[in-house]
């Protein structure tokens, strides 16, 4: 894959990332809208259960077989391609099944643990899409290691209108025929079954109507089963534990969260409904990591690729491309919902409950996005394992700092914690990769980029703090963050032109609007 060809694979994935993104975030506003902070607090405990089980029952196999596929197509060797295709297969649908026994033999023990018992129908609900996720992944690997990210793309964007339409439309028949919270939020959770479904669907009828489907020269024998399912768990378990960086950290908020309001004296009738207003950050949160999501699948394969030829300069220059990039982005945005946090909050959210909370978390994104990619590079120089144990480190540090922050600040203490630990990972990361390939990891132009994020973040965040938005309307309260974001970017963009901290050739890589330039 040439440079040119990953930054366009990023900017179809980031678009089709943003939109699953803001599909997969922005339904929480609703439906906090129709069924209230309890019913989403109930989702956003059982949730993160489900996406660690997910991502291990996959156990990183798409971002590894497109690893492998890669690698074989640079070596030239087609007939390997297929046993990789098929033990991939058959170890998704083997993790699949197994992790969704386990939930389903421990529900009782694993909702006690986390939202209580009212989360134990949300939990085995969701827990059917491990059913059909994993068989769903596998196929969106196979693509990926081809280069074409036009199906992962797709999938993810059908997965998730499907998925958010049902949630909508099932909790307002749920809520108007007057059921309970735990049958309102286990009723939603259907969508995600349904929604994965259909993504398989799609991508199975995608690899059949494709060109570069597998075909069998050679029968398929259970050595080579032995011998790739070796390979591939080697690779691809510490690549699962990258991959579920912001899942294990949710998980160990939903643990530690429940556990320090408890010690609090919090009524476990009132934590659902709080745990629903932490909730609240980690939707915008979501949306402002978006494009380090999107561009780890196209850049583990692209480093892969250029480490096997041996080529440093040209991983160098990608790694230092692709902090750029991160950057330019994650700064404004991160300061960006920091001075936006009253407005949005009461626009989104109805109120503004939790702000202080919430203003936390977004400044944490920017660090969230840099730890993501600095995963994803990791995971590409073969350094997967160091990058897992990073993350179960974080983790670690996560669940100890939750616990004592929470005690100081309550529940304000989560987002300290989760911002300190994403700065921790962040610096960890580089030093790691800066170890492997010594590249430049602050340039001028990235020192403008935070300034001038900080001045655009000064422009459109002083006046909230001298208007009286308690009393606005939800819809004044959007059209001023609408407004905001207008003249933030103009600002951020004017800035950066002028004290040349961005180019042309930094303006084409951008996601929509690069064709402009």
């Amino acid at each position: 894959m040439s440079q040119s060809t990953f930054v366009k694979s990023t900017i179809i994935l980031t678009i089709a990332t943003l939109l699953s993104k803001i599909l997969g975030s922005i339904f929480r506003i609703p439906l906090q809208n129709i069924a209230g902070d309890e019913v989403l607090g109930i989702f956003n405990f059982v949730y993160p259960v489900y996406m660690v089980a997910l991502y291990l029952s996959v156990a990183g196999i798409p971002l590894a077989i497109s690893k492998l596929i890669a690698e074989m197509r640079a070596k030239n060797e087609p007939d390997k391609i297929r046993e990789i295709y098929v033990t991939a297969s058959i170890l998704a649908l083997c993790f699949g099944i197994l992790s969704f026994t386990v939930i389903y033999s421990f529900k009782s023990t694993i909702a006690n643990a986390f939202g209580g018992p009212s989360s134990e129908i949300s939990l085995v609900v969701v827990a059917l899409t491990l059913l059909v996720a994993p068989y769903m992944a596998v196929y969106r690997g196979f693509f990926q290691g081809f280069g074409n990210m036009g199906p992962t793309a797709i999938s993810q964007v059908i997965e998730q209108l499907v998925r958010v339409c049902l949630i909508l439309i099932i909790s307002f028949i749920l809520v108007q025929m007057d059921y309970s919270n735990e049958l309102v939020a286990g009723g939603v959770m259907i969508g995600s079954v349904i929604g994965a479904l259909v993504s398989l669907i799609y991508l199975r009828m995608k690899y059949a109507r494709s060109d570069i489907k597998v075909t069998a020269t050679k029968k398929y024998r259970f050595s080579d089963f032995s011998s790739w399912s070796k390979i591939i768990l080697k690779l691809s378990i510490p690549i699962a534990i990258g991959s579920v960086t912001m899942a294990l950290f949710n998980l160990a908020d939903s643990f530690t969260v429940s556990y320090g309001l408890k010690s609090l004296g919090v009524p476990a009738n009132d934590i659902n409904a709080l745990f629903g207003v932490y909730g609240r950050g980690l939707a915008l949160v979501q949306i402002a990591t978006v494009f380090a999501s999107s561009i780890i699948l196209p850049l583990v394969p692209l480093i892969t690729e250029k480490l096997a030829a041996n080529n440093v300069a040209g991983t160098r220059s990608i790694i230092e491309q692709t902090h750029r990039l991160t950057h330019l982005i994650s700064w404004p945005a991160a300061l960006g919902l920091l001075a936006l946090t009253l407005p949005l909050n009461l626009s989104l959210f109805t109120n503004l409950e939790g702000s202080t909370m919430l203003a936390i978390i977004n400044l944490s994104s920017v660090f969230t996005s840099l730890t993501i990619v600095g995963t994803g590079i990791l995971q590409g120089m073969n350094a997967s394992r160091i990058g897992a144990i990073i993350i179960l480190a974080g983790v670690l540090v996560k669940v100890v700092a939750n616990i004592v922050f929470i005690q100081a600040f309550g529940l304000d203490g989560a987002a300290y914690s989760t911002l300190l630990v994403y700065f921790l990972l962040f610096v960890t990361n580089t030093i790691f990769i800066f170890r492997k390939i010594r590249f430049t990891v602050i340039t001028a132009k990235i020192a403008k980029m935070i300034v001038a994020s900080i001045v655009m973040g000064a422009v459109i965040g002083v006046p909230t703090f001298m208007l009286d938005i308690a009393n606005w309307s939800r819809l004044v309260a959007l059209l001023y963050v609408g407004v905001a974001i207008i003249i933030g970017g103009a600002v951020y963009f004017a800035l950066l032109w002028v004290t040349k901290g961005i180019d042309r050739t930094d303006m084409k890589q951008l996601p929509i609007i690069g064709k402009k330039f």
